[in-house]
């Protein structure tokens, strides 16, 4: 069963036009709509499949099954070797059936994280070919995840499939900004006196959105406020993280005697 051909795509398609042509093909396909149950069975069975980075490549470069009938032995080659070597002999086999994965790091601004990223890539194969290729990067990749693209890494032995692409994924965060999975933390500083009588901030998020932080009176130093939905997407772009702003208090410096004295009369009815 050739999953491109049922998608209608090309074996080099991206994540996200393995995304779109599913959906179009679903849609037309839906047993709802008219459409065949078998067909459409088979469309999410190739989606399943070319969705997902690893079961895509072990597609890609299906490795050759060996059934030997060996009498009373109850097994082919492979499993006497795994017997005597263990299972890592099967996959170390598996292994070697194939070039090398080749690894490259790139790096994404926070900003790409949240809508994706068109990218050009140019790296020479250890045969010494000048390989080119365009890669969309999909919205929801953090620091640290690793896109596999198949078939576009080692090509050294002809005979063999090549190897897969390993694009390991940095994110460059913005000044005052960090990352915890699909969260963005961040730190505002506001005057002790907007603490006391409640203030509103405006949070200039890496998205490029404006968002009004409400301070209620009273609020502490170093409390925390969480803004749901403005963190980064998940991988399926069914839901997204938050942004967790701690606000910290600014106290001025002041030296005017009679500012001083006003301040300390203050405190004290605060106080009573």
């Amino acid at each position: 069963m050739d999953y491109y051909s049922i998608l209608g795509i090309p074996k080099n398609a991206s994540q996200d036009e393995i995304r779109k042509a599913y959906k179009k093909q679903s849609m037309q396909h839906h047993p709802d709509r008219g459409g065949n149950e078998e067909n459409f069975k088979k469309i999410n069975e190739a989606y399943s499949t070319l969705k997902d980075p690893q079961k895509r490549a072990e597609y890609d470069n299906p490795q050759p099954q060996f059934n030997f009938n060996t009498g009373n032995m109850g097994g082919g080659f492979d499993d006497i070797f795994s017997h005597m070597f263990g299972a890592g002999f099967q996959q170390r086999q598996r292994q070697r059936q194939k070039n090398r994965d080749i690894q490259l790091q790139y790096q994404l601004d926070l900003a790409d994280c949240f809508t994706g990223k068109g990218v050009s890539l140019q790296y020479t194969l250890p045969s010494g070919r000048l390989e080119m290729l365009d890669v969309r990067i999909p919205p929801g990749v953090r620091d640290g995840d690793t896109v596999n693209i198949a078939n576009f890494g080692d090509d050294s032995i002809p005979n063999l499939p090549r190897g897969n692409l390993l694009v390991r994924i940095r994110v460059a965060k913005p000044k005052g900004w960090d990352l915890h999975n699909l969260d963005l933390l961040h730190t505002v500083t506001v005057s002790i006196f907007d603490l006391i009588t409640g203030t509103e901030v405006i949070i200039h998020s890496p998205e490029g959105k404006d968002i009004n932080l409400k301070i209620p009176k009273g609020t502490q130093p170093d409390t925390t406020f969480s803004i749901q939905g403005y963190g980064l997407p998940d991988g399926n772009l069914r839901g997204r993280g938050s942004i967790f702003v701690k606000v910290k208090g600014k106290i001025p410096k002041v030296n005017d005697g009679v500012l001083l004295h006003q301040i300390q009369a203050l405190k004290e009815k605060i106080e009573q």
